[in-house]
């Protein structure tokens, strides 16, 4: 069901490229204290099984540690981090969806931190800022960071073509990109060997 509704978010000709969560150490923190809980009680209910009454308010309420902890695991497994061939999505909620979008071509920068453990076990933020109103969307202690980094500065490159921030639609609009390309040489915002390069490199994708 999760996957389908990631599938239903994407646009025409949009794929993902990248899914990751919190890492592991994040649901542990959550659920150890309940999972603790669960063994305590189960212990007091073995020893109390002689007393019925005692064994069965054991059981009713072990329910309690043992709920919370589905509930952790429902909101840490819906809470995805995605990266597009067009942008980076926050999806969060177990019944009622949050999603946040963070444009590629918006994006300005993107800053990752990790600890020494975070190294060691590969996690760490990630923070990006973008042009939009949003300004800094922070990702806390998520999986893989770096391969989440990387994806989605080579998702931005491909969207903006380079360096030069042109992008070609489709191969009867290259003519019109040359002849943008040619203009901005013109003004000398690049050099004739950079507009030679990607003039070369259109004319390639023909």
């Amino acid at each position: 069901m999760a996957k389908d509704y990631v599938q239903n978010l994407l646009g025409e000709n949009e794929r993902i490229l990248l899914v990751t969560r919190q890492h592991w150490f994040v649901l542990f923190s959550n659920i150890a204290l309940e999972i603790l809980l669960i063994i305590l009680i189960a212990l007091g209910v073995t020893a109390a099984i002689p007393f019925y009454p005692a064994a069965v308010a054991g059981y009713v309420l072990v329910l309690v540690p043992l709920l919370g902890m589905v509930r952790d695991l429902l909101i840490w497994s819906n809470r995805e981090y995605i990266v597009t061939n067009r942008r980076v999505v926050q999806i969060s909620g177990v019944f009622d969806k949050n999603v946040v979008d963070s444009s590629l071509e918006k994006v300005n920068d993107v800053k990752m931190s990790q600890s020494f453990l975070g190294r060691m076990f590969d996690y760490g933020d990630i923070e990006i800022l973008t042009a939009s109103e949003l300004g800094i969307n922070l990702f806390r202690r998520i999986g893989e960071p770096i391969k989440f980094k990387t994806a989605m500065l080579n998702a931005k490159e491909e969207l903006g073509y380079g360096e030069m921030g042109v992008r070609p639609q489709a191969e009867e609009d290259i003519p019109t990109l040359i002849a943008k390309l040619d203009n901005l040489r013109k003004q000398e915002i690049i050099s004739e060997a950079e507009f030679q390069k990607k003039k070369a490199e259109l004319l390639a994708k023909m």
